[in-house]
């Protein structure tokens, strides 16, 4: 708590200051242009990753970036999007899954899990993840499994992402796209899914293409 508190002090006295005009202007409202659906591992810093500032991203965060598909009894993650697409209006929406994600471990191996309940009730919104890797990759190595997994869920999200009016209805009208990412914690890289291609690609300096259209990803290299 001790290193909160002293981060918390250099900021007011030594960040605040040299961006006072901007935090002023933010307490007037929002308008970020991107919904960024990330995983709540301590080890994921959006605004970090693409160097933006506070305001350009609303970001939507838990444990193995899941969406769950929408419902009569919408929860905290209908809620966010909705308000995102109709309240915000957002262009962009990236669901952006990681490298050494622990809940697509425990996703792999449930018995990894047995004490958590709650997460493996949260889980089972990754199922048809969970189905993809045990019938087409189960020839593959433990760490390949995982790697395609957290592929295969950000694939898996972002159809669940559809399920939800306000996205079904904004990309029908062609206000928003929606972009699938990887990032690799120990290289930097980011890989984003290119539908045309049906796999992830290293982004690298390239301009992110629209990956709005649906597709599987049968064709996975090693990020």
């Amino acid at each position: 708590m001790q290193k909160l508190i002293e981060g918390l002090h250099h900021f007011q006295q030594s960040v605040f200051g040299t961006q006072q005009e901007l935090f002023e202007r933010l307490s007037h409202g929002q308008s970020p242009e991107t919904l960024f659906i990330t995983c709540s591992d301590s080890r994921i810093n959006p605004n970090l990753l693409t160097q933006t500032q506070p305001g350009d991203l609303f970001i939507l965060r838990n444990a193995g970036n899941l969406i769950p598909p929408y419902s009569p009894t919408p929860g905290g993650e209908a809620a966010t999007i909705e308000f995102a697409i109709k309240g915000l209006k957002v262009k962009d929406i990236i669901v952006c899954g990681h490298s050494h994600c622990g809940a697509m471990d425990g996703l792999l191996h449930p018995e990894r899990t047995e004490d958590f309940p709650a997460l493996n009730r949260w889980l089972e919104h990754a199922e048809v993840t969970r189905r993809v890797v045990a019938e087409l990759y189960q020839s593959k190595t433990p760490e390949a499994r995982l790697n395609v997994a957290i592929q295969e869920n950000v694939l898996a999200q972002m159809e669940n992402l559809r399920t939800h009016p306000s996205v079904a209805t904004a990309l029908a009208a062609g206000r928003i796209r929606i972009h699938g990412w990887v990032y690799k914690i120990e290289s930097g890289e980011i890989f984003g899914y290119q539908p045309e291609k049906r796999q992830f690609i290293s982004i690298g300096i390239q301009e992110i293409k629209d990956e709005s259209s649906s597709g599987r990803l049968r064709e996975c290299r090693t990020i």
